[in-house]
Parts: structure tokens; sequence; C-alpha cells
């Protein structure tokens, strides 16, 4: 871990703990006991200053351009996790527009000040933008329907939720023929017809274990028959709870110690494939569906609507990092090592100093996303002045 002592060194500069009582949301009061609901609630500590981090030329630069494609969607919305305000981010995001791509690292430590939040110890996995076989149209071979977002898929309190239970948003579901509202179809009720006929496909895969996996990573793309890329994106979810098949395997022993299968995503792929019926059965414990739209972008879209890029971009949840905030890793996978931009969410990045770093499309992206689980330490790189004005609102 190239920087670990530079970011230990932030412990000695944490004394007192920031909190920011006047910009907090509300606390959901269904909480477990000890946990925070974002970083408003959290420790947020002073770290090193940004020119301390050794950042080199290449990882500066890429970052530098992923930040400047994030200003317009960061600069109109409302930062989830109370620590700043959209126009926090107006200085650095106009001089971005005009900053040599050369000199990036000088960008970084003029605009920005880093923090820890809570203890700052991080846990990163990765994802890629899969390539899969599959079609426009239903043909021989290409049998596993593309779906569109249905339009009964709607967010509505259960007539049965009593009015004083009812925080946050609403759940996802569907209103059955009695005009009860109730769950939506869950992973088994869509591979076995529920949406099947309605003209919802916007096109045909041809491996159900590679589209399964291409649903988690939550956009891909499709190699048509004559050779084109149909990218496809995130377009909607079922509002069924989200299930990572691959603890369930190793808590039965199925993957990792004492069997022929590794702990990765390949290990996964092989043990369903040398199983498919018991495959299918395991895959089905992961009740989500992903729903998909064509795209027309030069990457796949990230959560604040822009795309992400490989090295670049890493996937947060926004209630504990701003979107668009710059992120330094330092992690027991060098490779990983470095500056990110906040771009992205997923259903199991949730609470603090929880990263899912992007790498792109291609076998390499592959095998080194499918790999990645790594702990270290995590600084959140925010616009100067923001820590004195928590600071001032302990």
């Amino acid at each position: 871990m190239r920087y670990l002592l530079v970011i230990a060194a932030t412990l000695a500069l944490a004394a007192c703990v920031r909190m920011v009582p006047d910009m907090r949301p509300e606390t959901p009061a269904a909480l477990p006991p000890g946990t925070v609901s974002s970083a408003a609630f959290a420790p947020v500590t002073r770290g090193v200053d940004v020119d301390q981090l050794g950042l080199g030329d290449d990882d500066a630069g890429t970052a530098l351009v992923s930040f400047l494609e994030s200003c317009p969607a960061i600069l109109k919305r409302d930062d989830q996790s109370g620590l700043t305000f959209p126009e926090d981010w107006r200085p650095a995001c106009e001089a971005a527009s005009a900053w040599p791509v050369a000199d990036a690292r000088r960008f970084f430590a003029s605009y920005f000040e880093t923090a820890r939040v809570g203890d700052g110890a991080a846990f990163a996995t990765g994802y890629y933008e899969p390539e899969i076989r599959g079609s426009r149209t239903r043909a021989p071979g290409y049998d596993v329907p593309v779906y569109a977002p249905p339009p009964e898929l709607v967010r509505a309190w259960p007539d049965d939720t009593p009015e004083g239970e009812r925080s946050g948003r609403p759940p996802l579901g569907r209103y059955d023929s009695t005009g009860r509202f109730v769950p939506y179809y869950d992973r088994t009720q869509i591979e076995l017809g529920a949406l099947a006929g309605r003209g919802l496909e916007i096109a045909w895969a041809a491996d159900p274990v590679e589209f399964f996996f291409l649903q988690i990573q939550g956009s891909g793309l499709l190699r048509l028959p004559d050779g084109s890329l149909m990218r496809i994106g995130y377009a909607g979810q079922n509002g069924r709870e989200y299930v990572g098949i691959g603890r369930v395997m190793r808590e039965r022993g199925l993957i990792g110690a004492g069997t022929e299968y590794a702990t990765s995503m390949q290990g996964i792929m092989e043990y369903i494939r040398d199983h498919p019926a018991q495959g299918q059965d395991i895959m089905r414990l992961n009740k989500s569906w992903i729903f998909f739209r064509e795209l027309a972008t030069d990457g796949p879209l990230g959560s604040l609507g822009v795309p992400v890029r490989r090295e670049a971009s890493v996937a947060v949840d926004p209630n504990f990092v701003p979107y668009g905030a710059p992120v330094f890793l330092d992690l027991e996978r060098d490779e990983a090592d470095g500056l990110w931009i906040a771009q992205d969410t997923g259903g199991a990045i949730k609470g603090t100093n929880r990263f899912d770093t992007f790498w792109g499309n291609g076998a390499n992206a592959r095998e080194i996303a499918g790999s990645m689980s790594a702990s270290g330490q995590a600084l959140v790189l925010l616009p100067r002045g923001t820590l004195d004005r928590l600071e001032s609102r302990r």
C-alpha cells in the first residue's frame, strides 16, 4: 500500500470530531443502534494536505477529466451526505474547465482539502462493463429477454402500512387486479414468463449466466450477430431484495477454501456452469431484476448521469460521499490505489467508506474487477473551506 503511512499520519490530526448539526437530514427512527444515516452524523476529521498524497500525473489527469464531466450535475443537485452545497463546487468546476491535464496534481492541491469520514477504514470491490453475445430480435440461440422497465412498476405505500411508519422513499411494487399494492415480480417469476409477450424486450441475450452477471454490473455491451455492439444501461429495478450469491456460496462451502472453485466472480461462474440446476437455484436467490435501456454514450452511465471511466470512476454510498467528490484510496490491492471520482452507486454499496471501483471493459477489466476485494484507508476530497464551515457548526 503505497500511501498507507501518509494516510495513517492523518490520525494525529483527528483529535476532535466535527459534526454538522444544521445541515443534517432527519435521522430515520428505524436505524439500528450505533449506525448513522449519512456523513452528516458521522465523525468527519481533517486529513493531510492533498500535495502530501503523492498523486501520480496520470492518476491526477484521468481524475481531472472525470471530475470536469461531473460538474454540470453536481452544480445543480443537493448533496445527500449533508457535507456540501452545490455552490461549494463552483470554484473548482470553473477552474477545471480550463486547467491543463498535465498539471492536474496542482489543480487538486489548489482547490481541495482531505477529510476522513468515520475512521476512514475502507473496503472496495470492483465492477466492469461486460460484453456478452446478444441480438436485437429473438433468434435461435438468443432466448434470454432483456427487458425495458414495465409501466406498472411504481412506488407507493401499501395500504396496510401505518402512516407513522412511512419514512424514506415509498417501496417499488405494482397494483394487482384487485387494486391492492403488492411487491413486484421477483427474478424467478420473471424468468418463468411474468413479463413475456408484452413487447418489453429491447434485446435478447445468448447466455443466462452471463446476463445474470451483466445485471449485477448494471450495464454492458451486447455483441450482435453482425459483429456490432449495442450498449445497454440501467433503467430500473424491480424493488426486490438483492442477495450476493458469492456470500451464500461461501457459507455453503461451495466455493473458497477446501473447494476447487475460487472466491471470485470467475469461481462463482465456473461452479454454476458445472452444476447448472443448482446454479440456477442459487442465482434465483437474488430476487432483484434489472431493467435496461439502450445507450448512445461512449461509456456506461453512472447514477450521476455521466459516463463512468476506467480507473477514474468509483461507486459510493451518496449518503456518505458527495457525488462528484474525488476519493483517495490506499488499499491492499495497489492497482486500486490513488484518486477516483464518485460518479455511481449500487445496491450493495452501502455505508461509510464502502467503494466499488470501475475497470472498463475487456478481458483485463473482467479479471481485475472479478477478483477485487480489498481493505485499506480512504480520504474524501472536499472543496476548500468546507471543513472550516463544518467545524464552526459542531
